[in-house]
């Protein structure tokens, strides 16, 4: 015993020891069904091959580090979510504190235009439909090619410029994943508070300039400590999780609706409410606040494929159509219902549900604001690790698979975004919440309608997914390995809505750029469906042939030789028609 005890502890110095220069931390070459050999590309989580599997078994256990991707034996297994599960997964990156936020946000910005508040209710609805189509376009990618978003978007940006799309998305999850970490924080205190109401008056011993007294910061450590084992988990193991969640916070909006109105003695005067604009300034209203509501799931909207690809059946996606926008729309009237009744009880608009339950006393207060802040945190947990934490890991797997893998990844995440980034003074200085995530959708809509249109439409849905690994392969497009049509499309998409974004940051340039603020005003749909149009346009007029498939070329038979070799034995034995044609053309389809 005690020898192994010496062993461990010499191991663990020369471990120290070598990571203290860089070359420690180099991940060691392995080989790929796909990727080029001799490159790292090979040795990234992304591309696990299914020849070191047994070695990573021994030596970290199955998942330690890595996410297993096509080309591994690993991947098959791990097709394990159902329709269940990816509903779940699908709605817990939108049940949100910060969704909540946003209704409310919505409810303040109608009253100060005199906007009725049944307009919410419309831009609710028609919101989350339309962001639903992006939605369900990109989830099939991921959900048929069983590919993550850096890889997906090899095949309509170019080798090298879909790093720009994965830079981007990195950027916008970093942020989220810091506001919905400080989020979860507030929830926590919710629920300390409700054990041991003292807790709120914990001495404060840091300066005013930091932002944050001790007791939130302390609220930060604890949450971020509970979460962070959580997103070292892979996500095909809490499956459970995500179904908990979408659960739980249904069960917990029903039960503050329900307690709200029997305070309040009704719904407030929510439904009463008349319109005092009419005609075009009411429909770019309208129009506006709408695409504050699709802008702000746009980052799901390109997240999707590092998910569905875990789906065990392809068309499990197509449930997010019926299922997805019909959760978002109840729990949207839930939020508007509570918080129109809290301004009957408490005399102002209260729509966070966590500030809401702060307001809660007594011992059967306490009791529902325990079970109101423990709904939250599970709720920020699943959003960070569906939204957040594991897109922004594989982001960096992508760019810098020498020396990051998944685990690396997570780590780097969750410790840049919850403490380097400084959340609470992003939250504290952030002028407007809805300008925020509509600005994000600027960037997102291009890359989201890019996508889908060159899998549906250019495509047709027939990929060769071994090239999407090979930095010479089909989908290099040229020798800057950037496909030239993607970048007139994002062109024409962003450059449009930048003079309406800059009027919002600066109300002085409005009567400058009316045009360009109504333009801004549908910045989703606007974004997406030129960037769609041009994108396909561009690739009828100008094909790139060397793209363009006869049959999707899943690269199974690479990876499993011999079963595929059986199978198509088999396929040959019943009908020599029907025998699988993975070859490659170049012709256009």
């Amino acid at each position: 015993m005690a020898e192994y005890v010496r062993k461990q502890v010499r191991s663990f110095q020369q471990t120290v020891k070598d990571k203290r220069k860089l070359s420690g931390w180099i991940i060691p070459r392995q080989q790929s069904s796909f990727a080029d050999e001799g490159t790292w590309w090979a040795s990234s989580p992304l591309l696990n091959d299914s020849s070191s599997r047994k070695q990573d078994q021994h030596r970290h256990g199955r998942d330690a580090s890595r996410t297993p991707d096509l080309g591994s034996l690993d991947h098959v297994r791990l097709l394990v979510l159902g329709r269940a599960e990816c509903a779940g997964m699908g709605s817990s990156s939108r049940h949100t504190r910060r969704g909540s936020d946003l209704v409310g946000g919505l409810l303040l910005r109608r009253s100060q235009t005199d906007i009725s508040r049944r307009e919410a209710v419309y831009c609710i609805i028609l919101g989350n439909l339309v962001t639903t189509i992006p939605l369900v376009l990109n989830g099939a990618v991921g959900a048929r090619l069983h590919i993550p978003f850096p890889v997906a978007m090899r095949s309509s940006f170019g080798w090298y410029f879909s790093r720009f799309a994965v830079v981007t998305r990195m950027i916008t999850a970093l942020f989220w994943h810091a506001i919905q970490t400080y989020t979860g924080s507030t929830a926590i205190t919710q629920c300390i508070r409700a054990i041991w109401p003292s807790y709120l008056d914990l001495p404060n011993h840091l300066p005013s300039s930091a932002g944050i007294t001790s007791q939130q910061l302390l609220s930060h450590f604890i949450f971020w400590s509970i979460q962070f084992p959580f997103l070292l988990t892979p996500p095909h193991k809490l499956k459970w999780f995500f179904v908990f969640k979408a659960v739980v916070v249904l069960v917990s909006s029903v039960a503050v609706v329900i307690a709200m109105t029997l305070e309040a003695g009704g719904t407030g005067d929510i439904w009463r409410q008349e319109d005092a604009v009419t005609g075009e300034t009411r429909s770019w209203l309208i129009l506006s606040s709408m695409s504050s509501i699709t802008g702000s799931w746009a980052t799901m909207a390109t997240n999707i494929p590092d998910f569905t690809r875990y789906l065990d059946r392809p068309n499990g996606v197509y449930w997010q159509v019926v299922f997805l926008p019909a959760i978002q729309i109840v729990l949207g009237l839930f939020g508007i219902i509570a918080t129109s009744a809290a301004k009957v009880v408490y005399g102002r608009y209260i729509w966070d549900p966590v500030a809401l339950a702060g307001e809660w006393q007594g011992p059967s207060g306490r009791a529902g604001a325990f079970f109101v802040g423990f709904t939250w945190c599970v709720a920020q947990i699943g959003t960070n690790l569906s939204a957040n934490v594991i897109s922004c890991a594989n982001d960096l797997t992508s760019l810098f698979p020498k020396y990051i893998n998944i685990r690396r990844g997570v780590v780097l995440t969750t410790v840049t975004a919850a403490w380097i980034m400084v959340p609470w003074k992003i939250v504290s200085s952030a002028s407007s919440l809805l300008t925020f995530m509509s600005g994000l959708g600027i960037f997102l809509a291009p890359i989201s309608a890019i996508l889908g249109a060159d899998f549906w439409v250019v495509k047709r849905r027939r990929v060769d997914v071994p090239a999407l690994y090979r930095a010479h392969g089909g989908y290099r497009y040229n020798h800057a390995g950037t496909n030239w049509r993607a970048v007139v499309a994002f062109l024409v998409s962003v450059v449009p809505n930048i003079p309406g974004m800059a009027a919002t940051v600066n109300p002085s340039l409005t009567g400058k750029v009316r045009g360009a603020v109504k333009i801004y005003s549908i910045f989703y749909l606007w974004g997406f469906s030129s960037a769609f149009a041009a994108y396909c346009l561009l690739s009828v007029v100008f094909p790139a042939r060397e793209t363009l498939v006869r049959e999707t070329v899943s690269g199974d038979a690479e990876v499993f030789p011999q079963e595929m070799s059986d199978e198509s034995r088999s396929l040959s034995t019943r009908d020599p028609e029907k025998k699988a044609d993975t070859s490659i053309g170049v012709d256009s389809v």
